[in-house]
Formats: structure tokens, sequence, C-alpha cells
């Protein structure tokens, strides 16, 4: 009885010095708890970071389909997918701040899968033969219809935006060693919806609409997005802080591999 006591002892205290340990290379950013955790053979996520992905997806997905509509928004004419879409950027800077480049690198690439569905979906759902009946197929292809060149500006404008935002909040963040989270999630914005921005307009509508023109519109959504995200930015930290103490992690990128074709650590 007093050997099997000496072993239990044992094993704690050396399950305490390895938890010390590791909360030790935590604050030295050089392990990270993972949204990604196995029990036994099952592989499972924290219900929350499946919640933020979904939501990131969902902006992403509508974003495509409403951007075909312009409106005017104190002058300024943009696709009314600037009310949706400057949401996923957030959603970005919080699974980057909380989770990790390498998770969130994993939720853009989801993302763009995800959205290359529904456009398979849309424009095969445009070749099927309408029943006798139904008056709309013009309407279904003049506003859900894609032509290849605004595919392609769509999806390379989102990769390099998306990717661009969250390097450079990843860096800063470390950078920082944490500290002013405003600046990371403003800056990372600055860069990725700018890069968003010029990539998609510039492929979508050059030798189309006149230089004056391209200018305007980069210029005029850039603004219009960044500010959106100046405004959310108190429900970005109450997020952020939220999420940080119910998941009981804050991950720093100093040693991830930050190549955006790797799915790995």
């Amino acid at each position: 009885m007093q050997l099997q006591e000496r072993n239990l002892l044992m094993r704690n205290v050396r399950r305490f010095f390895c938890f010390k340990e590791f909360r030790l290379k935590m604050e030295q950013g050089f392990a990270t708890i993972h949204p990604l955790y196995k029990q036994g053979a099952k592989v499972r996520y924290s219900q929350w970071f499946l919640l933020i992905a979904t939501v990131f997806v969902t902006c992403l997905v509508v974003a495509n389909i409403i951007a075909v509509k312009l409106v005017d928004i104190f002058g300024l004419i943009l696709p009314a997918a600037v009310i949706v879409f400057p949401i996923s950027y957030i959603v970005g800077d919080v699974l980057t701040e909380v989770y990790g480049y390498a998770a969130a690198r994993r939720v853009i690439w989801i993302g763009f899968f995800c959205n290359l569905i529904a456009v398979a979906a849309i424009w095969f759902g445009g070749l099927l033969p309408p029943a006798s009946f139904w008056q709309g197929q013009n309407s279904y292809e003049i506003i859900l219809g894609f032509t290849p060149r605004l595919l392609l500006a769509s999806f390379a404008a989102y990769l390099i935006g998306e990717f661009a935002n969250s390097l450079v909040l990843a860096k800063m963040k470390v950078t920082t060693n944490g500290r002013w989270l405003w600046a990371r999630t403003i800056g990372s914005t600055f860069v990725g919806q700018g890069l968003d921005s010029l990539v998609f307009i510039s492929i979508a509508f050059v030798g189309v609409i006149p230089f004056e023109g391209l200018f305007s519109a980069i210029v005029a959504q850039w603004l219009f997005k960044v500010g959106y995200e100046i405004a959310a930015t108190p429900l970005t930290y109450a997020v952020v802080n939220w999420l940080k103490r119910s998941e009981g992690l804050d991950t720093f990128d100093r040693h991830t591999n930050l190549n955006p074709l790797t799915l790995g650590e």
C-alpha cells in the first residue's frame, strides 16, 4: 500500500513540474495550445473555433453572391458585399489573434473551397433547363452569372488579401509582444483590404473603365473597409478577450511556418 501511494505521489510531482515547464514555454511563445486536439484516436475542435470558422465562411459566400448589386453609401458607389465582407476580416483577425496563423490558414483555405463549391453549384444550376412555366431564367443569369474574369479577380483578391491580413497580424503580435491589439487589427486590415481592393478591381475592370475610375474605386472600397474595422474595434476587443479566457490560450507565432500553401503547423 505504501508503495502504491509513493508511486502515485511521484506521478503527481512529475505532472506538476511538466505543467510548470509547459506554462513557461507558453509565456515565452515556444508552445501553444491549438483548437485541434486529440482524445484517444478522435480529433476534436473547440466549439467556439467551429462557430467562428462557420461565420467566416458564411460571410465570404454571402458576400460573393450579393456583390453583384451596386449601392450608394454617402456618395460612394460600392458593391453590396461591403456590408458583410469586412466581417470576414474581423473574424480572420480573431482567428489569428487567439488561435494562431496556422489555424487561420486552414480556415482561409476552407473558405476558398466552400466558395468554389458555391460558384460551381450556381453555374451548374444556370445550365439546367428551366421549367416551361418559370420566367426567371434571364434574371438568374444576370444576377448570379459569373464571367471567368470576375471569378479570377475574386478568388485572387480573396487569397492575397486574407493571407496578407493574417500574416501581418501574426508578425505584429510577435513584434509588439501581444500589446496594442487595436494597432494589429487595424494595421493588418489596412494592408489586407488594400491588397484585396487593388487586386480585384485591377483584374476585373482594367481596360473597361478609365484609370481615374479604377483609382477612385480602389480607394473608396479600401477606406470604407478600413473604417468598418475601426468602428468594430471595441467588439473585436470584447470577443478576443472573452475567447482567450474561455479557451485558455493566446497563441504567438514565433516558430510557425508562415507559408500560405502549407497546411501543417
